[in-house]
């Protein structure tokens, strides 16, 4: 009985840590930058807290283009009146970054914003799509020695922050998109989510100039406005994209040329020597790709890099980024 009590009180304590850890601002790589509104000596006289409480004005007004009170008061679980003390503070602090808006009842980013504090994309972004890492950017220690591979591209934050404005708001975007095929062309674009291909970030939307639900890479995106308050047609929103809100399934199994199939089975945590998956058909291409899944019919492909293979290639029949996937063509698919 003392034993299983030490093992309880041992779990009970590393929950209480890893609650704690939880709850800390996610480890960046920078302080606040220089700004003509708040120098650094001012914002090392107010408490962490506060600082915390600034940077998410920050991340909110840049990356969604509105805050309220509320906003704070949800997220940090201070009352209203100091909510409202922290954004006539980050108002004082910097002025010409956010303006209230009377109609709206929110402060909206000002015409001549110029960030405070420099986030790293990768932390900006895992707030936009897991929701941690609002907190002010600071290095802190790490719990236990690791080390991660950077990507090689990183998308440029101003432009991230009008492709999720627009987003956010329900509004289209224009901008200058590079392709390698048409070069640099304007489009008109309604953005409504993001997209984490493995190696680079894309934007969904709904292209006015092919009429058509498309993805377009952010590193290709130069000067977007967004078109706040104009009307989005009822076939340009996402419920309309069939690829977006189609739901494929996948089966993936070892591949029949590996000479140790249950080595895979551990590494995929497969169950019954199959891995499964659900996945929006708009995806499903990119991650065929990003793991080297065999989608061939007959397991063809040779290889150790090819250590999946797709179980039933007709499950990706119709999903337009099927050509990326490895040994999936036309010609397979006709001939099935």
């Amino acid at each position: 009985m003392q034993r299983i009590q030490e093992s309880k009180t041992l779990h009970c304590h590393i929950l209480e840590q890893l609650i704690y850890f939880t709850q800390q601002p996610v480890q960046a790589f920078v302080n606040p930058i220089e700004h003509s509104g708040m120098p650094k000596d001012k914002l090392a006289e107010l408490t962490q807290p506060q600082r915390d409480r600034l940077a998410f004005i920050e991340l909110r007004v840049r990356f969604v283009g509105e805050i309220r009170r509320q906003d704070l008061v949800g997220r940090f679980g201070i009352q209203s009146a100091a909510a409202t003390r922290d954004l006539a503070l980050y108002k004082e602090l910097s002025p010409g970054n956010i303006d209230y808006d009377p109609k709206g009842k929110a402060y909206v980013l000002g015409p001549d914003f110029r960030p405070v504090f420099d986030y790293p994309p990768e932390r900006v972004l895992s707030w936009l799509t897991q929701g941690f890492g609002d907190g002010e950017p600071m290095r802190l220690n790490a719990w236990v020695a690791s080390e991660s591979p950077s990507r090689l591209t990183h998308p440029d934050l101003d432009v991230l922050a009008s492709v999720t404005r627009a987003i956010h708001q329900g509004c289209p975007l224009r901008v200058e998109y590079y392709s390698i095929s048409s070069g640099c062309t304007e489009r008109e674009v309604v953005p409504f989510a993001l997209i984490d291909n493995g190696l680079r970030w894309h934007v969904r939307a709904f292209d006015r100039k092919s009429q058509e639900f498309r993805d377009f890479v952010i590193t290709r995106i130069k000067n977007p406005v967004v078109l706040k308050g104009q009307p989005v047609a009822a076939h340009e929103m996402s419920d309309q994209d069939i690829q977006w809100t189609r739901i494929v399934e996948l089966e993936m199994v070892p591949h029949p040329d590996q000479p140790r199939p249950e080595i895979t089975e551990m590494d995929y945590g497969m169950r019954d020597g199959v891995l499964r998956m659900k996945l929006r058909a708009a995806t499903a291409g990119y991650i065929l790709r990003k793991w080297s899944v065999d989608c061939s019919p007959d397991h063809c492909l040779r290889g150790p890099e090819y250590r999946l293979w797709l179980k039933d290639h007709l499950a990706i029949y119709g999903v337009k980024n099927a050509v990326l996937a490895p040994g999936y063509s036309a010609t397979t698919k006709a001939d099935s």
